[in-house]
């Protein structure tokens, strides 16, 4: 335990970790309703996962029964790559916000039960330096 607490205090030193600390980063960025865009976007990454994995592994049964191994040498890293591209539009199209609001709300929680009390003092360091203004 003694390793984990040191490493959380190390990383709570850095600028994004005290800015999550500091902000009290929470999830209230769900609350808004969905955009067009937003709902396009997760179904998007929905369907990136139907079509990776799922669809080299067809791709590769296809080949092994026509006997034409050049099927799926191609087609499945093709497909893949096409499952990957399709991911990361959907990403983007679903709002990067979102993501970062979650992982800063995540490194918040962790480092909280995992520093308890003393992660005020950190947070309290961050907020300090805003206000006046200095930074180490």
């Amino acid at each position: 335990m003694h390793i984990m607490k040191k490493t959380a205090r190390y990383f709570a030193q850095k600028n994004y970790c005290k800015t999550a600390i500091a902000t009290r980063a929470d999830l209230s960025i769900f609350q808004e309703k969905p955009t067009p865009s937003m709902v396009i976007g997760i179904l998007m990454i929905f369907l990136s996962y139907v079509i990776g994995l799922p669809a080299v592994v067809f791709m590769a049964a296809v080949s092994m029964w026509a006997k034409k191994p050049l099927i799926g040498i191609i087609g499945g890293p093709l497909i893949y790559g096409i499952s990957t591209v399709v991911f990361i539009v959907g990403i983007k199209m679903a709002g990067a916000k979102h993501i970062k609001a979650l992982f800063a709300w995540i490194t918040r929680v962790l480092l909280e039960k995992i520093l308890g009390d003393e992660i005020n003092k950190i947070g309290d360091m961050k907020q300090e330096t805003a206000e006046t203004g200095e930074s180490k």
